[in-house]
């Protein structure tokens, strides 16, 4: 099995479009170059099925290790055929592969092993032979210090049928697509724990049962969280006489005294080796695949998440709110650094309201404040209530800012470094500012998983996750590109090419020499080389430099051809970038090469109409029900706002200004049927929701999306 017909196979992408990915992704190229900058070669694939390609070509390569591993393994055992060699080598996945590879594993004492050294082998191979009516008479033979009767040579016998039976790849794959198709998942409450107050939230799964493969991501990693704490104990079944009679017809040919033998060797087989092995082997698929699914659900909200409205450039006045530790304030400029911190105490025990209103009065003016950011912790209605009380002499807009993962970053060592001389309080405040101004540019420096957006993404497989995740962070990043001279070391981090230490280095370089003025500069940068360049250069971006194309995504390989373009048209460069007029009369087909087609100048005659254009939207004010400040509150019918702050598959919850958020299950976001979650809400969408039912102690609230 070849790389290339592998990744078709799963894929069903042209074959010149993955054999040329191959070819980048060996040259060290990433998937964002890939998709931005390599259109021709790929065929314009975009970032996903890019990452379709690199997943099979990884999953490939494992493959292909494994292989390596097992011939070489049974090679050493002197049982390397031509013929095995090739059926190894012509496995398409692990599971076959395992399945040709199981009689050759130096397994442990085995009850067949045993059987094997009391000389029982040949009973068994006359028992499979099915042609002796007087199996009794036969075992008889094979009596010796170490097998006292007939009985115990048959057993010993059966042993190594039954072992027989569990190493044949056609039994097994009949098992394996049994069990796809029919295996039903139970659960059962440990009796010790039923009363146990953490299993409570399991309760619903102390008795459950349903068909594994309709079993829902969600509902199969609840329940497998709930069995990993010890609450519940969890079988996979199916129709055992079925399974074992679909066994028999294969193996038994026979009426005669070995067919006896031979069904009790497959019922010893049934459920001493298959059934347990391929149970497990099923579950684990079943994991995989609900690990998959959650994981593709984190990663949709952490994109939106991270592609949120940015505020942009303005002075912030940020405030982590609390009642008896007070409420800390921070002042930060418009390039996002601390200006000024303090604490004021409005709420109980202190209730020092007038000072408060006066203290964030007095440095709205002093810092010449154009944004206030409150958390949304503990304390925040009653901080918003304070604020929006305060008669400023500009407008000042006030934002309710999400503090997911706010305490993650101030204790990181990312946050001691950028400010030694802070505690934790100070470090969280500017964070909620700074994530106003720019979410992106803040949440990079939070690991993703922390960020809370997710569904039970702590008991998922934390490689793939991370993967996953460090995935997006670096598609978001590169799709909205970074100024070189303002971001920090963990958003240069996620450029293409870059990586932590070369960010650090970039930084090091800009705190001695200054802010960069030109791309041409950044190639100084030590250790920073041509490829590093080549990949990260068109995602970094230099305002106000000495060219202007260095604040677009114009790739400085194509600076000469847009130069040749101004040329054409007799204008100078700085004229033709936003001057649509010229731009639209540029015949693109003029500047196609070899390697530049109209992918590229299209995206290139883009990029000169609107320059770094940021083409997230633009933070919007919003604003809670104010007569609603507990769920106490709440009552059946209520039309409220609110925010949408996580999506799962089952639904979507939402921020309603409490502390409890409610959820919109799948069949009440529309009156329609409800396949994705994400095609009819975002991440952060302002909503206006129906409250359906509010459980005060379990605090739980449904919801109803109300319909424009």
């Amino acid at each position: 099995m070849q790389l290339i017909p592998y990744i078709l196979k799963h894929t069903q992408l042209p074959e010149q479009s993955v054999a040329n990915t191959i070819a980048l992704l060996n040259e060290d190229c990433t998937i964002p170059f890939i998709a931005r900058y390599r259109k021709e070669r790929t065929g314009n694939l975009d970032e996903v099925q890019l990452g379709s390609i690199v997943q099979f070509k990884t999953a490939f390569e494992a493959l292909e290790k494994r292989k390596a591993a097992i011939l070489k393994a049974v090679g050493e055992q002197g049982l390397l055929t031509p013929e095995l060699q090739t059926r190894f080598q012509n496995c398409e996945d692990l599971a076959t592969l395992e399945d040709l590879y199981l009689p050759f594993k130096k397994s442990k004492k085995t009850k067949a092993e045993t059987a094997r050294k009391n000389g029982l082998e040949p009973l068994a191979k006359i028992i499979m032979a099915q042609r002796s009516d007087a199996i009794e008479f036969i075992a008889s033979k094979y009596l010796n210090n170490a097998i006292q009767n007939e009985d115990e040579a048959l057993e010993g016998a059966r042993h190594i049928i039954a072992e027989w039976i569990n190493e044949r790849s056609d039994i097994r794959n009949q098992l394996r697509s049994q069990l796809e198709r029919f295996a039903l998942l139970s659960t059962q409450v440990v009796k010790t724990k039923k009363e146990d107050e953490k299993a409570q939230k399991f309760r619903d799964y102390f008795d459950w049962n349903e068909a594994l493969n309709r079993c829902p991501s969600h509902r199969f990693l609840a329940i497998s969280r709930a069995e990993k704490e010890g609450f519940i104990r969890v079988k996979v079944e199916i129709d055992d006489e079925r399974a074992i009679e679909k066994i028999e017809r294969r193996i038994i040919k026979s009426h005669s005294d070995c067919a006896s033998q031979i069904k009790l060797a497959i019922a010893d087989a049934y459920k001493r080796l298959l059934l347990p092995s391929l149970s497990n082997e099923i579950l684990k698929k079943a994991k995989e695949k609900a690990d998959t699914e959650a994981i593709q659900v984190f990663s949709k909200n952490l994109k939106q998440l991270l592609l949120g409205a940015p505020l942009g450039e303005k002075r912030i006045l940020a405030i982590d709110p609390g009642f008896r530790t007070g409420c800390k304030l921070v002042c930060l400029d418009a390039q996002g650094d601390l200006k000024h911190n303090e604490t004021i105490y409005p709420h109980a025990p202190q209730n020092d309201s007038k000072g408060a209103l006066k203290k964030i009065s007095s440095l709205v003016d002093a810092y010449k404040i154009e944004a206030i950011a409150i958390g949304n912790g503990t304390a925040s209605r009653e901080t918003e209530r304070l604020v929006k009380r305060i008669p400023f002499k500009i407008d000042v807009e006030v934002f309710v800012v999400s503090e997911a993962g706010a305490s993650i970053y101030s204790a990181s060592k990312i946050a001691r470094e950028e400010f030694p001389n802070y505690d934790v309080t100070v470090r969280g405040a500017v964070s909620i500012g700074r994530r106003l101004a720019d979410p992106l540019a803040e949440l990079v420096k939070i690991e993703a998983k922390s960020i809370g957006v997710g569904q039970y993404q702590h008991d998922v497989d934390q490689n793939k996750l991370k993967t996953s995740l460090d995935t997006v962070v670096e598609s978001c990043v590169n799709s909205v590109g970074v100024n070189i001279n303002t971001a920090s070391v963990p958003l240069l981090s996620y450029v293409s090419g870059i990586g932590p230490k070369l960010a650090e280095n970039i930084v090091a370089y800009r705190n001695t020499n200054g802010a960069f003025t030109n791309r041409d500069q950044i190639k100084k940068v030590p250790r920073l080389g041509g490829k590093a360049f080549e990949q990260g250069a068109g995602f970094l971006r230099i305002k106000a430099g000495d060219n202007p194309l260095d604040d677009s995504a114009v790739h400085p390989e194509s600076y000469a051809l847009v130069k040749q373009m101004a040329k054409d048209k007799q204008v100078p460069l700085s004229d033709l970038i936003r001057n649509k007029t010229v731009l639209e009369g540029i015949d693109l087909k003029k500047y196609c090469t070899d390697t530049i087609g109209l992918p590229t100048l299209k995206d290139i005659l883009e990029e000169l109409e609107k320059p770094g254009l940021d083409r997230r939207e633009k933070a919007k004010v919003f604003t809670f029900d104010q007569n609603i400040k507990e769920i106490t509150d709440l009552r059946q019918g209520q039309l409220l706002p609110g925010i949408v702050n996580n999506i799962t598959n089952f639904g979507c919850f939402v921020d309603i200004g409490i502390k409890e958020s409610g959820l919109i299950h799948i069949s009440n976001l529309a009156n329609t049927f409800v396949k994705d979650v994400n095609e009819h809400v975002s991440l952060h969408q302002q909503v206006i929701v129906k409250v359906l039912d509010v459980d005060i102690p379990r605090k739980r609230i449904q919801l109803a999306l109300k319909q424009s």
